[in-house]
């Protein structure tokens, strides 16, 4: 089985990948460090954030994962583009977003782009793009602690249906993205 965990930064993925993979008694890898280990890195952007050629880590990953025979966690902000058999896609308020942004002494533009980024839902969009996943799971851990999301997104995963929390906060943040 593939789980992949997703989310824009600063939702929790690392934190909740790593309670979920000793749960599950599973493999983990992370995205950033696949992509260094690789050298799947062109450089970076303005803001100063790898770029990442999507089409040559999906390539990379399969490879990957062709040595694998037992579960594995795959996370990283952009997990929702890999084949999964469950892929999370992690949500969290744009003003605890930017509070936790923050705290990691991130650029101003940069938390800006990614607040916006989770306001505008574009990580969930693009899981629900992905023919390769075939269960979503849109969590909303604004409130939850790690150990409570991990447990509860292995209580989903048992159930095997798509999970929708159908966050929506472009409704209660629009002008956030006007300025």
């Amino acid at each position: 089985m593939i789980i992949t965990i997703s989310g824009t930064p600063g939702t929790g993925k690392t934190s909740i990948a790593r309670i979920l993979a000793k749960l599950m008694g599973c493999k983990l890898v992370a995205i950033n460090k696949f992509v260094d280990e690789h050298k799947l890195s062109e450089g970076k952007d303005k803001a100063g954030s790898k770029i990442v050629d999507v089409a040559k880590l999906k390539k990379e990953m399969e490879k990957h994962l062709k040595k694998f025979k037992d579960d594995i966690i795959i996370e990283g902000h952009l997990a929702h583009f890999l084949r999964a058999d469950f892929c999370v896609v992690l949500r969290c308020d744009p003003m605890v977003l930017d509070k936790r942004l923050k705290k990691k002494a991130w650029r101003k533009a940069k938390i800006k782009e990614n607040v916006q980024a989770e306001i505008l839902d574009v990580i969930l969009a693009e899981a629900l793009a992905n023919k390769k996943i075939k269960c979503l799971l849109e969590l909303d851990n604004t409130m939850l602690a790690p150990k409570k999301c991990a447990k509860k997104i292995l209580r989903l995963i048992k159930k095997a249906k798509p999970h929708r929390e159908n966050v929506q906060w472009l409704k209660k943040y629009a002008k956030i993205i006007s300025n």
